[in-house]
């Protein structure tokens, strides 16, 4: 403003130092005096044009810059102010006392008017706080139809500051005044421009207000944001829109949610791994899971992985929602980016993926992936994994698994041989599951009367009945109490190769060893005796001894014993007459 103003006056102040003969000049820099404007200047006949006034600043000699120039003395030869080198490059003014002012110009301005440094006044905005006082009470007051009429009789003079220190101030919160108050101020001012400072603070504000926070508040400020990012590119950052998915997610509305992450593009905005975890979290929440791996998908194409402890939960909603090939995809792909979830998460991962048979090798991968100092938490997922491993009848890799358990821990319990030993005896590869009883006794541990039934059942469905009954008597050894499981499967395959006195024998031992026979057992050799044998008597001995032990047989098989006995009867009569005959 300075520099048009001088420019102005340039040709006066020149002819002013052409006429005047000063007896001796000063050389001093311009900046060190004052211009007063026309306003100020008294009439004299000296300035009678009307230009600012320059005079000297009081305290001239305590500028350095003053020094910086220098200073004639008489004896110097005086400077012709009129002479043609000083014509255009120095102003020359003059005072009472006759002092000469050179400023030499080198800097090539325009103007011609050499200013070393220009000084630019700023307006320093001040808050009435009368007025932000009445602005904060009128914010925490309940909103009622008088609420913009009550803005506009205050006259405010809208500037970023007002609107941080107005929302800093507000000690309650009330949503929706705020957002009524900003769009009041909107449209009032249609070319009011907000900055993204101010529109963090309007969001966090409204978003952290923890129990006052309304559905609607959330809404209307969803709606605010976007008609600011629709008038002002680049006031809205990933950080607002981020607290906007966040606090929609809190609210369950995960539709919502979904809207403002399609709005990055619009705003110029990039998603970060806060941005598509809010996102999941919000569909996940609202059992939408088809959304949420179609925002997962786009998460791993942008390689936007969140930390350990989130990937953790978006594979715990996932495997919620069905969705285990899914959060196998997510787990792979943070593993690859070193985001590590938690132990936790990764079991659970596991024992989903054991749930179906074509993702059981999956879950081997994973089991692979534990690290070492870990596996001595993780029994579950390894039992898990040789459970499925035995189920799809891939009992060499549950066993291979075993083995690296024994090697690299964790340590494996009864339960985890025993799936082996199951699957072992169900293929018929008896040798194998009893490989797997001796590696389990090798272990110290104690083969329960699960594992001897199993592999005893397996031999007597074969008809394998001396290597079945050594294993009951190698049970017999270990446990004073064995279970009716054992003795039913050998009882069964005596009466299947016809060998009854055996199968008697197993029946009246199973009392010695604290096993109660069971109808199932009478029943069975009961209808052996009466269909392959015909021997009713022993039948029905055996349904004596169960009338005493209170079992009831069933009345097909009280039946058949009487057919059978009514049969023979029939035949020995027979016989008897055609003997007299």
């Amino acid at each position: 403003m300075w520099r048009s103003i001088l420019a102005r006056q340039r040709y006066p102040i020149r002819h002013y130092n052409a006429y005047a003969s000063p007896p001796f000049q000063f050389q001093v820099p311009l900046s060190n005096f004052i211009l007063n404007s026309p306003k100020s200047i008294t009439t004299s006949s000296s300035y009678s044009l009307g230009f600012p006034q320059i005079s000297y600043l009081s305290n001239i000699i305590n500028n350095p810059r003053f020094f910086s120039n220098q200073v004639a003395s008489q004896n110097d030869s005086p400077v012709d102010s009129y002479s043609p080198q000083n014509h255009d490059d120095a102003v020359h003014l003059e005072n009472d006392d006759g002092v000469g002012v050179e400023n030499n110009n080198d800097d090539g301005v325009e103007h011609g008017i050499g200013i070393e440094e220009e000084e630019e006044v700023k307006e320093v905005y001040q808050i009435d706080e009368e007025k932000l006082e009445k602005v904060v009470s009128l914010l925490q007051n309940s909103d009622d139809g008088s609420f913009e009429s009550s803005l506009d009789g205050m006259n405010l003079s809208l500037h970023q500051d007002f609107f941080i220190k107005a929302i800093e101030t507000v000690p309650l919160v009330l949503g929706e005044n705020l957002v009524r108050f900003f769009k009041w101020a909107l449209n009032e001012n249609k070319s009011l421009e907000l900055s993204t400072t101010v529109v963090e603070s309007l969001v966090f504000t409204i978003c952290n207000s923890s129990g006052s926070l309304r559905n609607k508040d959330i809404y209307s400020l969803w709606e605010l944001v976007k008609e600011i990012g629709e008038k002002q590119s680049g006031v809205i950052n990933v950080t607002i829109l981020n607290e906007l998915i966040s606090c929609f997610s809190k609210l369950g509305k995960g539709k919502a949610a979904l809207e403002v992450f399609e709005r990055f593009d619009v705003f110029q905005c990039v998603p970060d791994a806060e941005s598509y975890y809010f996102t999941i979290e919000a569909l996940c929440r609202r059992s939408d899971f088809d959304l949420a791996c179609s925002v997962c998908e786009k998460m791993l194409d942008a390689q936007r992985i969140p930390d350990g402890e989130k990937v953790g939960r978006i594979l715990s909603w996932l495997c919620k929602g069905e969705k285990v090939k899914e959060a196998h995809k997510v787990y792979m792909t943070a593993i690859d980016n070193k985001m590590y979830p938690p132990l936790a998460c990764v079991k659970f991962l596991v024992a989903n993926l054991c749930h179906k048979n074509e993702n059981v090798q999956l879950a081997l991968e994973v089991l692979n992936d534990i690290p070492l100092e870990k596996r001595k938490l993780a029994i579950k997922p390894f039992s898990a994994v040789v459970q499925a491993l035995c189920r799809i009848k891939d009992v060499d890799a549950a066993k291979q698994v075993v083995l690296k358990m024994i090697a690299d821990g964790p340590l494996p319990g009864n339960a985890v041989f025993n799936f082996v030993i199951t699957g072992y005896s169900k293929a018929g590869e008896m040798g194998q599951a009893v490989e797997i009883l001796r590696l389990l006794e090798s272990r110290g541990l104690k083969p329960d009367v699960y594992s001897y039934a199993v592999i005893a059942s397996a031999y007597s469905n074969g008809g394998e009945m001396e290597e079945a009954r050594k294993i009951l008597e190698e049970a017999k050894k270990k446990h004073s109490k064995l279970g009716p499981v054992m003795y039913h499967t050998l009882i069964r395959g005596y009466c299947k190769l016809e060998r009854f006195d055996e199968a008697l024998e197993l029946l009246a031992e199973m009392k010695d060893f604290g096993v109660r026979a069971t109808a199932d057992e009478y029943e069975k050799l009961i209808q052996s005796l009466c269909l392959k044998a015909l021997d009713w008597e022993r039948a029905e001995k055996l349904q004596q001894e169960m009338k005493e032990n209170g079992l009831h047989l069933k009345g097909i098989t009280r039946a058949l014993v009487r057919a059978v006995k009514e049969t023979e009867m029939e035949a020995v009569e027979a016989q008897s007459d055609s003997l007299v005959a």
